[in-house]
């Protein structure tokens, strides 16, 4: 990423964060912008990462959703988002959520998201004293109080949205 790109990247960023409180913005190596290299890189506790996944129900007109959920969580696809879309549903690939979101996988961010895209925030996301979010390209990440989530169009907690992962082996 060039610094006019970089320089472009934020100015979204800060733009779709204007008005909703306290936040930092961290610059990152886009090489370490995947939540665990992140982590270890920068110093970040895995259980104050909270990524944002897209998914899709499936059907003649599929539909989508961003869903923000801990690093030390699992999306559950196959009950909680089904249920909340009432049919079958999926993790969107890397092309649907780039084509959505405009974002690369590692740099997906919930701010600047398209209007009309349900935002379901797992509640354990919302038990952390800050969360550290994508920022909407590889090269940046959003550090603020999980309460900035609350500020977004169509934001929803939703209880059991996620799963405790199992500790690594």
């Amino acid at each position: 990423m060039t610094s006019s790109d970089l320089d472009a990247a934020r100015a979204s960023l800060e733009a779709a964060l204007a008005g909703r409180g306290d936040y930092e913005l961290f610059a990152c190596d886009p090489a370490l912008a995947d939540t665990a290299a992140f982590c270890a890189a920068y110093g970040f506790a895995m259980a104050d990462s909270a990524n944002t996944i897209i998914v899709v129900g499936k059907g003649a007109e599929p539909v989508y959703a961003a869903c923000v959920v801990l690093a030390t969580h699992r999306l559950d696809v196959n009950h909680a988002v089904k249920a909340r879309f009432g049919r079958k549903s999926s993790f969107a690939s890397p092309d649907e959520t780039r084509a959505l979101t405009g974002h690369e996988i590692g740099g997906v961010t919930v701010f600047g998201l398209p209007d009309g895209l349900p935002v379901w925030i797992d509640g354990a996301v919302m038990e952390r004293e800050r969360i550290v979010l994508g920022g909407g390209s590889r090269s940046w990440k959003v550090i603020a109080p999980p309460s900035i989530l609350r500020t977004l169009p169509g934001a929803q907690v939703v209880d059991g949205l996620a799963k405790p992962a199992p500790p690594p082996a």
